[in-house]
């Protein structure tokens, strides 16, 4: 099929690694046409590795150029959702970075904007088509696993030194990212937590705010999650151990099923539990239990590839995406709860009545009181540095 004419907004850190992509032919149906960062240094690190790619310092320029059929969004994440609104009105598809936005009002509306254009809207959680991802859902899909019972995913190997924390003025603030180990890293652990279990009744969240770094944000957060069928579920998190341990444990009717390491290891009951503790007779008696090593094909192919390539299918020959991005809002919406309920004194949480405006409201109030060194440029420039 003809290539989609990309423009990519934000020559950071993801911005770099899909053009790089794309130049190098990794991603097979996209053509790099144009490039937009407000930041002029920036700029001219396209002009000497990309001298056919147009170069522009303001979006909305790019989108009336006439050179893009398709637009990247990679920049901080408070404009995820204006950027990809102006873009629908000018008639263009668009793929975002993760995560969707930063408060769920500002996603809302930009899902209601995506709808009204007709146009294709992908959102960048590629981690869903990891094979081990790939393989638990189908086990979970399948009723392979029973019913679930219990849910723990310690997810701290994301781990970040103070000079991460204060590579960019934005990172890590109220006013420039909106959160820290809660918006920027766990957006893929909670979009495949609600893909996999459903988006929790309720939950409850204990974070710290700047507990092993000079940041204003959280650092470390652990979250107990509730669901109406009785499923319960704990997520904690964090920026700051070393090595840290990426582990999912399901509890489930079946036995357990553990993914760690990129394995996944079931411990398989011959008969459910449920059904068993009705017929047993021995007071100390359990399933029998095997030890069963699920297989997973391997895939050499660079996920965030994959999706961009997904994409270009979905607007030319109208094939399915990897992720809609009006999905997006479901991990928004836990992100969100997760602060809320902090900054209430550990309130439970009612997803299914959240109050997008308050949420906003504690929101800013944070953001008035971001620290001047981190954001005194994005406060007088909601564009920020791509």
């Amino acid at each position: 099929m003809d290539k989609i004419k990309l423009g990519i907004i934000g020559f950071g850190n993801m911005g770099v690694t899909h053009s790089r992509n794309i130049t190098s032919g990794i991603t097979q149906n996209i053509e790099l046409v144009a490039i937009c960062d407000t930041d002029p240094d920036r700029i001219k690190k396209v002009n000497e590795d990309y001298p056919d790619v147009k170069t522009f310092d303001n979006a909305e320029e790019m989108y009336k150029s006439g050179l893009i059929e398709a637009v990247l969004i990679a920049v901080p994440h408070y404009d995820h959702p204006p950027l990809a609104v102006k873009a629908f009105e000018y008639g263009l598809h668009v793929m975002c970075e993760k995560p969707a936005g930063v408060y769920t009002k500002q996603v809302l509306e930009m899902n209601e904007a995506a709808k009204k254009s007709g146009k294709v809207f992908g959102i960048m959680f590629q981690q869903r088509i990891r094979p081990h991802h790939v393989k638990l859902k189908e086990l979970i899909d399948k009723g392979e696993l029973g019913k679930i019972k219990k849910v723990i995913w310690i997810a701290t190997d994301w781990y970040r030194s103070e000079i991460y924390h204060q590579s960019a003025s934005w990172r890590s603030t109220w006013a420039g990212e909106g959160g820290a180990t809660i918006m920027n890293q766990s957006p893929h652990n909670l979009d495949l937590w609600q893909w996999l279990f459903g988006v929790p009744d309720y939950l409850t969240a204990f974070c710290s705010w700047g507990k092993y770094y000079n940041i204003e944000c959280e650092d470390d957060a652990s979250v107990f999650m509730e669901y109406k069928d009785g499923l319960t579920g704990i997520y904690t998190t964090s920026t700051a151990e070393a090595p840290g341990t990426n582990r999912l444990e399901i509890s489930c009717d079946m036995g357990k099923v553990i993914l760690e390491n990129n394995e996944i290891t079931f411990y398989r009951n011959t008969v459910p539990e449920r059904e068993f503790s009705k017929i047993n007779k021995a007071p100390f008696g359990k399933p029998e239990c095997w030890e069963c090593k699920i297989p997973v094909n391997s895939t050499n192919h660079s996920d965030h590839s994959i999706v961009l390539d997904k994409f270009a299918d979905a607007i030319r020959n109208g094939g399915e995406l990897i992720v809609n991005g009006t999905e997006g809002i479901n991990e928004m919406l836990i992100s969100n709860a997760i602060y809320m309920s902090d900054w209430l004194g550990n309130k439970k949480i009612d997803l299914n009545n959240f109050d997008d405006e308050k949420y906003y409201e504690l929101l800013m109030e944070r953001v008035k009181t971001s620290k001047p060194k981190h954001v005194k440029k994005i406060i007088a420039d909601t564009k920020g540095s791509y």
